[in-house]
């Protein structure tokens, strides 16, 4: 598993090659001068273009390309263009409340889509099968940013339950977490009812029931543990999915964290920011996809990584 494990991480340093080009490409192709941008509305263009020049945005692409590798080996990302502050130093202090929201919504969204999706794969076409499904497809189908305005419409304004915005107290994480996981959980709970209901078709269940043993024991022993691949697969996945979904949650209930210093930078053509966060959000992609293949080989005994 060591050199399986070795082998992923060698293959994802051409890929994050690949990403931070495109990543670099994307962001000099977004509409806007952000020479223009610090030096002002009233800048004159001789201002402007000494601007430009202090940001080395003069310089031909390639070469700007060339000095943001180099820099990224050395693990020098440069500095911001809107504060002037390096750019790990503008990052650093929003990474703890992303990251807080993002297993708070996770840990809850899993523990609650995999209670529903065994529920309802147990009671199939009972009413308790037919709620859990329409709690799932209703998670699914309701935008992330208009579930947030209604939380807060009700919570906030209406009942004054919990805060508006910013996370001052441990209130305050509730309402962007479960907008944040609402999603997920949905997702988690419709594949692990799928998975379920494969399993429990399967002849070892037949032979378990048919030795005596209880069915609680069956349903977690034998049918959910044959699930977890397949649910395991889908978290890791939506796992990801919650650091990049956080831009909608922070963004509406103004939470100063990495999604919004990902939209406030693209707004202010803060390059350096921007990129460092596009190449974060896909390299953690590529870590979780590592840790859901290693997984395999501990939840299956039956998978062997040569």
């Amino acid at each position: 598993m060591l050199r399986y494990a070795v082998k992923r991480i060698l293959s994802a340093i051409p890929l994050l090659l690949v990403i931070s080009l495109l990543i670099f490409m994307f962001i000099h192709l977004i509409p806007g001068d952000p020479a223009r941008i610090i030096a002002g509305k009233e800048a004159t263009s001789y201002e402007i273009e000494n601007v430009r020049e202090q940001l080395g945005l003069n310089e031909p692409l390639l070469k700007q390309y060339g000095i943001y590798m180099a820099g990224l080996l050395t693990l020098d990302l440069g500095n911001s263009i809107r504060n002037g502050a390096t750019v790990f130093d503008t990052i650093a202090p929003r990474f703890v409340p992303t990251i807080q929201l993002t297993l708070l919504a996770m840990l809850w969204a899993t523990l609650l889509g995999t209670l529903l999706g065994i529920m309802a794969a147990v009671r199939r076409g009972k009413t308790l099968d037919y709620v859990s499904m329409i709690i799932a497809i209703s998670g699914i189908s309701a935008p992330s940013f208009w579930l947030g305005l209604m939380l807060i419409q009700l919570f906030c304004v209406k009942l004054g339950w919990l805060p508006v915005s910013g996370l001052t107290t441990w209130k305050s994480y509730i309402l962007p977490s479960f907008t944040m996981g609402c999603g997920v959980m949905a997702i988690i709970a419709r594949f692990t009812r799928s998975s379920m209901l494969e399993n429990l078709k399967e002849d070892y269940i037949r032979t378990a029931r048919a030795k005596g043993l209880g069915e609680f024991f069956v349903i977690l022993r034998h049918a959910y543990k044959n699930s977890l691949i397949q649910v395991v697969t889908v978290t890791g996945l939506q796992i990801g999915g919650l650091l990049t979904g956080s831009v909608m949650a922070e963004t509406v209930f103004s939470i100063n964290g990495l999604g919004r210093l990902l939209v406030d930078s693209i707004g202010f053509r803060d390059y350096k920011v921007v990129q460092a966060l596009l190449l974060f959000f896909s390299l953690e992609y590529i870590v979780i996809n590592l840790i859901v293949d290693l997984l395999y080989g501990v939840l299956d005994p039956k998978v062997r990584y040569d």
